[in-house]
């Protein structure tokens, strides 16, 4: 073959492979978009979030040697009612080891809320916003959070529909109905969204909000490993699409990659986790705001800081001993 027909047979080569490589990202971007699309529109106009202006500006510091920790609030909010923190939780991530780890606060913890004295933590959030828990955190147990995540009850539901489409599999020890306004048998079985959501909410057995605790850390730590899971690539753009419309987040589209890059290469599967109180750290006591839990603050600080060090790794903290049943008010 001449030498002038071997550079048109090379020009040819290089021009299919240019166009195949640009009809395979063509594609890629039109089903990223169908599919970022397909997520925003399993939100209805009624829950697309309009009120991020209502908070004060989020002053969380600046992330220190490569931690960050996120605030995160399931809202209670039902119409025209003030929201309340139904579920606070902070999420640390550490950018070095790839490691995740959790800690639920009670929301009946009795605690100092700047300007507000002395209410329950979950109150915070109706007072003022992810700012005024912020400085609830940083005041009561000197911790910093740099940024916060707020979902409510829909929007939760929809986020465990794209993230596990068959649900999640979970060993439910006992029927529970009451104030979830659906019944869930016992036995292993998958959860949708919905039912999901009822068993993380229910708390009329015999621990109570702690119970409620541990089974919203169960859940949470279930749907980060679907999450990152092979099959949820793919899914990733119609995730990303209910959770903007659903999720009021101050976290940037640079931070949340950085955190989902290293959530998919980490070889850490499991959360660790952390409940305040810990165990023998408290009282229950009835005061003006209702029923609560009176802590002993430096043990709890201690105990939360002594967590998220990096040089830490004590794996999950166990709830203490069973409790009665009670309502708190």
């Amino acid at each position: 073959m001449k030498r002038s027909e071997k550079r048109k047979s090379k020009r040819k080569g290089l021009r299919k492979i240019f166009l195949v490589t640009t009809l395979v990202a063509v594609m890629g971007i039109i089903y990223w978009v169908y599919q970022y699309n397909s997520g925003k529109s399993l939100a209805s106009e009624s829950v697309i979030k309009d009120d991020k202006t209502i908070f004060e500006p989020f002053e969380g510091a600046d992330p220190q040697f490569g931690e960050i920790n996120v605030l995160l609030l399931g809202s209670d909010a039902r119409g025209d009612e003030d929201a309340r923190s139904d579920s606070l939780m902070i999420a640390h991530y550490d950018q070095t080891t790839n490691d995740v780890k959790l800690v639920s606060i009670m929301r009946d913890t009795y605690v100092d809320i700047p300007d507000h004295g002395k209410q329950k933590i979950n109150s915070a959030f109706a007072f003022g916003g992810p700012e005024l828990v912020r400085k609830t955190i940083k005041q009561n147990f000197d911790i910093d959070v740099q940024y916060y995540a707020i979902v409510d009850f829909t929007g939760f539901s929809k986020i465990v529909d794209v993230i596990a489409p068959e649900g999640i599999e979970v060993d439910i020890p006992y029927a529970m109905s009451h104030g979830i306004g659906m019944t869930l048998q016992s036995g292993n079985q998958f959860l949708n969204g919905d039912q999901l959501l009822g068993y993380v909410r229910f708390r009329h057995d015999i621990q109570s909000d702690f119970g409620r605790v541990e089974r919203q850390q169960e859940a949470l730590s279930k749907l980060k490993e679907q999450a990152v899971s092979i099959h949820n690539l793919m899914n990733l753009p119609k995730l990303l699409g209910v959770v903007e419309s659903y999720v009021n987040t101050n976290v940037d589209n640079r931070t949340l990659l950085t955190i989902g890059k290293g959530l998919l290469i980490g070889k850490s599967k499991k959360i660790e986790t952390l409940r305040i109180p810990v165990a023998n750290s408290y009282v229950d006591e009835r005061v003006n705001v209702g029923a609560v839990l009176s802590i002993d603050f430096e043990k709890n600080k201690q105990s939360l800081q002594q967590f998220l060090s990096s040089e830490n790794n004590i794996g999950s903290v166990e709830l203490d001993e069973i409790r009665p049943l009670e309502k708190r008010l």
